[in-house]
């Protein structure tokens, strides 16, 4: 995927107990990446990543600037973008489960419901991938008695089922205590290798540095530094990255 992003601006009502009025969280955001796989944003919490991560996935609309995937600028229209969003699968760090149904009719149900699929077809397309993901056995529980890991990949896998160009994830180990972080992460690193698009946001640096194409630093809702991973780790320019990456990496 390429992706271009000129002049990108978001702005949310001003949150209560603050001067009335509007909060600007993107700033006129630029970002051209190269021809990658997978794009990780990362940076301090509040800079804009997040948000910038949902007009990416086309769950929100900019108040201004413009975002094209391979050349073809993103809808506006809500029409065109629920057409969107059907194309894409996205991961949020509260699973967003359906608490009443077991983890497979969790899977089933975009399936059915969203693109037309027999819930027949539906099982045998997702078959494979709960046994190669050890969630089999899982299947039949409902998320309460799922551990958190399992939740997590259940939600990765209800994007991934749908064939999707791409898939974004916002903090998907955020939740999850060290073991559990390292199965999603597993996971994660093995639909990049099977060459999965993937736009994620992380505070996992070391996981970034092995995942990532291209690493965008967002802070203060603008990009102040991106580059292929390597390079952003091993040569940062900009002295926010370099107090970043000493505050975040393991010694």
């Amino acid at each position: 995927m390429r992706l271009s992003i000129h002049g990108l601006v978001q702005r949310f009502p001003a949150a209560a107990g603050r001067p009335a009025g509007t909060a600007t969280v993107l700033d006129g955001l630029e970002l051209e990446t190269g021809e990658i796989a997978t794009l990780v944003l990362v940076g301090p919490s509040g800079g804009g990543k997040s948000t910038l991560l949902r007009i990416l996935a086309g769950l929100d609309v900019p108040a201004a600037g413009s975002v094209a995937f391979d050349g073809v600028p993103l809808p506006r229209r809500e029409a065109e973008l629920r057409g969107y969003r059907r194309t894409v699968g996205t991961v949020f760090q509260a699973y967003n489960l359906f608490p009443h149904l077991s983890a497979l009719d969790n899977l089933l149900m975009p399936l059915v419901h969203v693109h037309g699929l027999s819930r027949e077809a539906a099982r045998e397309r997702v078959g494979g991938p709960l046994e190669r993901f050890g969630l089999t056995a899982h299947a039949h529980k409902r998320p309460a008695e799922l551990s958190g890991g399992q939740k997590q990949r259940i939600a990765i896998l209800r994007a991934l089922v749908v064939q999707p160009r791409r898939i974004f994830l916002d903090e998907p180990t955020s939740a999850l205590d060290p073991e559990m972080r390292g199965e999603v992460l597993d996971m994660i690193g093995e639909l990049r290798a099977a060459g999965t698009q993937l736009v994620l946001v992380t505070h996992e640096m070391g996981f970034a540095r092995r995942v990532a194409d291209e690493i965008a630093f967002v802070a203060a809702g603008r990009v102040l530094a991106h580059a292929p991973a390597a390079e952003f780790f091993d040569q940062p320019v900009d002295p926010q990255v370099r107090a970043f990456l000493g505050r975040t990496l393991t010694p």
